[in-house]
């Protein structure tokens, strides 16, 4: 039987296990990447795990979410940062340099390897046939420290891209159709491998914007083919070099197939507030606009600007409407600026921002009260762009560029009509990508002598082995969809805390119930209980690592988010799935009990566990782990895990 991409890539890099789907496999991991809200606990733990050199292929280190660096926290954690990408051999990208998948797509990205991140977005460079997962932070220290990375294998889905975009419709609406079909949960335990005529119409930018939003669907990767439209990318780099043909076998098979003809594609828009509320922009028409930004790792390249620019030309936006470009790397911004766009989107009455994940989660351009921002991101969970009440659509440039000369939500293909002289911008890509590389730091390069720490750096928090008996109070009953946003906001004055765990800890799940960190504390242990998808959103492992402190035992929840699950593993906190009739019963400040021996059963493989609640009912509790997962959640999470396999004479990464 022949081999999808996925499989290909994966035999290449298989350390453990088959590659069948469900089963448990080991991937030894080419590249990782960091960045400044992951990044430091990556680091502290590399450190605590006696590591003293990075042993993959390359590393990674950026510093793209708080470059603002509002105060010495930030600043502290920045330089923290860069001493510990010298002193372990990571290449360090200097604040202001850009988002983490830009800046790697433009310089380190490959063909053919594996990537593994400690963000979501991580998969973005599946699009130049890199298979690239998001993760954990502790799970890429361990990466980096030599050990494979061990995920449930996923199924491997074909989507079959036909045809050819018509004017006006984009690669943004290309992955806005799969998830008005598919939803925030259609892709989760799947690989996305995008095949078909249909491909060669796009190029690779393109094709990045489709697998940077993948994780949008909840999916593992997603990955596209190569072929010349990769090469010519990788020469426009400089890095024609790296260049490997990748494609499926003609008799591969997938687990399922979805049919995508471009050419019937129209611009879409996502309306708040969830990425998969998508509908058609002419049934959004006429919402007044106070606020529109292009940019972001998804829509934030040269080329994805260049079209707003060309439409804007010659042009002024509405006075009611502010406009802020925010691209995805200093040397978008360099590229448009040599070319005199950067001149044409200021004159038009746009102002730029750093390059900077910033107000993607609401460090920076947060919206007013009462008021609509369309933005060219990823995402617009409620609350996410920085005040609560927020109402933020998510589009193509086109139609945001569109919309912020129009002054309301408008279809580019009507104000086309409208003014007469409006052509459709097109996907232009430059000669080369030349811009500076002067806020790249090599290893060899590195300008500290050792680790510096600042006073808000603190240690990584470890959890006691599993006890045989769990109880405690229901802390907090929630519903479906709860992100990572909502268990730890991304606010610039919460993360700024972020390697301080003792103090971030105090803003758990604080968007959901203020006082719930002091109850947590007080408890003196509990539960939380979840609908579906707990955890879906940022690879944040502080979501994880916050509640373990604050001394909760165990999720209770209908369905976990893949990456968030494996942090709870990670940080050793219980989760078990229950149907709908558990969570519907259970009410907040509820008694639970987990029966019987608790740590037992889990190192000896049960399934199902037995909650009883207020000592009046029971219920089914079921624990889906390998039983490398069960072993770490046994040993209090993976940290000490692994401390304890080295104390035992197996000091290696890999467990």
């Amino acid at each position: 039987m022949g081999q999808t991409i996925t499989e290909k890539i994966l035999s290449d890099h298989l350390a453990d296990g088959d590659l069948t789907p469900g089963e448990e496999v080991g991937i030894e991991i080419d590249q990782v990447l960091t960045q400044d809200t992951t990044g430091t606990l990556v680091w502290l733990q590399f450190e605590a795990l006696g590591l003293d050199e990075v042993q993959t292929e390359l590393a990674a280190q950026y510093c793209d979410h708080q470059t603002y660096q509002f105060d010495f926290k930030n600043s502290d954690d920045h330089r923290f940062l860069r001493s510990a990408a010298g002193t372990f051999g990571a290449h360090f990208s200097r604040p202001g340099n850009g988002i983490c998948h830009n800046v790697h797509r433009e310089n380190f990205a490959a063909p053919g390897k594996t990537l593994l991140g400690s963000d979501s977005h991580t998969p973005t460079p599946g699009g130049m046939g890199q298979l690239a997962i998001g993760s954990g932070g502790l799970d890429v220290a361990v990466a980096m420290g030599g050990g494979p990375y061990y995920i449930e294998m996923p199924e491997v889905v074909n989507v079959r891209l036909e045809g050819e975009l018509p004017e006006w419709a984009t690669a943004k609406d290309v992955i806005l159709e799969l998830l008005r079909r598919l939803s925030v949960k259609g892709g989760v335990g799947k690989i996305l491998e995008y095949t078909g005529p249909g491909v060669e119409n796009l190029s690779v930018p393109e094709r990045m914007t489709i697998t940077n939003m993948g994780t949008e669907l909840g999916a593992t990767s997603s990955v596209f083919g190569t072929d010349d439209r990769t090469q010519k990318y990788l020469d426009k780099l400089g890095r024609g070099d790296q260049f490997v043909s990748l494609a499926p076998d003609d008799d591969a098979e997938y687990a399922d197939e979805i049919t995508v003809d471009l050419g019937d594609l129209e611009p879409l828009i996502a309306q708040p507030s969830m990425p998969d509320n998508v509908v058609p922009v002419s049934e959004a028409t006429g919402q007044s606009v106070d606020q529109v930004i292009v940019g972001s790792c998804t829509n934030g390249a040269y080329e994805d600007i260049l079209p707003a620019a060309k439409m804007l030309e010659g042009r002024e936006i509405n006075k009611k409407t502010e406009m802020i470009v925010a691209p995805g790397s200093k040397q978008a911004s360099e590229l448009l600026a040599r070319q005199g766009w950067t001149a044409e989107l200021m004159a038009a009455g746009v102002n730029f921002s750093e390059a900077t994940c910033g107000a993607c989660i609401g460090i920076g351009h947060v919206p007013a009260s009462d008021s609509v921002s369309l933005r060219t991101f990823n995402r617009n969970f409620e609350g996410r762009s920085g005040i609560e009440d927020d109402s933020v659509y998510l589009c193509s440039p086109e139609v945001a560029a569109a919309s912020a000369l129009a002054g309301e939500i408008v279809d580019p293909r009507d104000l086309a009509a409208e003014l007469g002289d409006l052509d459709a911008p097109g996907f232009e890509l430059p000669d080369e990508y030349n811009g500076s590389k002067a806020d790249l730091i090599a290893p060899d390069e590195t300008v500290d002598d050792g680790l510096v720490k600042g006073p808000n750096i603190g240690d990584v928090p470890l959890k006691d082995p599993l006890e045989e008996h769990l109880a405690g109070p229901t802390l907090l009953k929630m519903g479906n969809n709860i992100t990572t946003d909502h268990i730890i906001p991304a606010t610039q004055d919460i993360l700024m805390y972020r390697s301080n765990i003792p103090k971030l800890s105090e803003f758990t799940l604080s968007r959901v119930d203020e006082e719930f960190a002091q109850r947590a504390l007080d408890s003196d242990g509990g539960f939380l209980v979840a609908g579906e998808n707990y955890g879906q959103g940022s690879s944040r492992e502080h979501a994880a690592l916050c509640p373990m402190y604050l001394g909760v035992e165990g999720v209770l929840a209908q369905s976990f988010a893949r990456i968030h699950k494996a942090n709870l593993f990670n940080f050793g906190l219980l989760p078990l799935e229950i149907d709908d009739e558990t969570h519907d019963r259970i009410e907040e400040g509820d008694d639970i009990e987990i029966v019987d021996d608790v740590a037992g059963a889990v190192r000896s493989g049960a399934e199902e566990f037995t909650i009883r609640v207020n000592d009046d009912w029971e219920a089914t509790g079921v624990l889906k782990a390998s039983q490398r997962e069960r072993e770490i959640l046994a040993d209090g999470g993976k940290l000490p895990h692994t401390r304890s396999k080295q104390e035992g004479g197996a000091a290696t990464a890999d467990d």
